[in-house]
């Protein structure tokens, strides 16, 4: 499972991001755990939006995960995450399982494997390191 906080500055949500989240869920790469909104006021303060006050046309439709899935992020954590995004600004929480990695997974698992290391290489260094070796040509 992962999530990713995305800010809108000036709360300028649009929507945008929806068509290519649907594709994603649509293929199937992915499975929406969660989706929740935040809007951090120029004081400082964070609220939660829920998805009822959103322009349903700017959303992607998902179905939750049957069953309680927890561990995953309560209300502390939203709000600690919600520091992160500038004053004056909303943001989109999104929790996702990449369903691509089951299958390999459980191949690990049923081959006595273990996860020892995962880490995101931040989308700045990796957008570098495609750019400095496309230079290299």
């Amino acid at each position: 499972m992962e999530y990713l906080v995305v800010a809108f500055p000036g709360s300028r949500f649009t929507g945008a991001i929806a068509p290519a989240l649907a594709d994603a869920v649509a293929s199937k790469a992915v499975r929406i755990l969660d989706l929740t909104f935040v809007y951090r006021a120029e004081d400082g303060t964070l609220d939660m939006v829920e998805l009822e006050d959103l322009d349903p046309d700017d959303l992607v439709s998902f179905e939750p995960v049957e069953g309680v899935v927890s561990g995953l992020l309560n209300s502390e954590d939203i709000r600690a995450l919600g520091e992160s995004v500038p004053r004056g600004s909303s943001a989109a929480l999104i929790v996702w399982e990449d369903l691509w990695a089951v299958p390999l997974t459980e191949a690990v698992r049923a081959s006595g494997g273990r996860l020892v290391a995962h880490e995101r290489i931040p989308a700045d260094v990796a957008e570098a390191a495609v750019a400095a070796s496309g230079s290299a040509d």
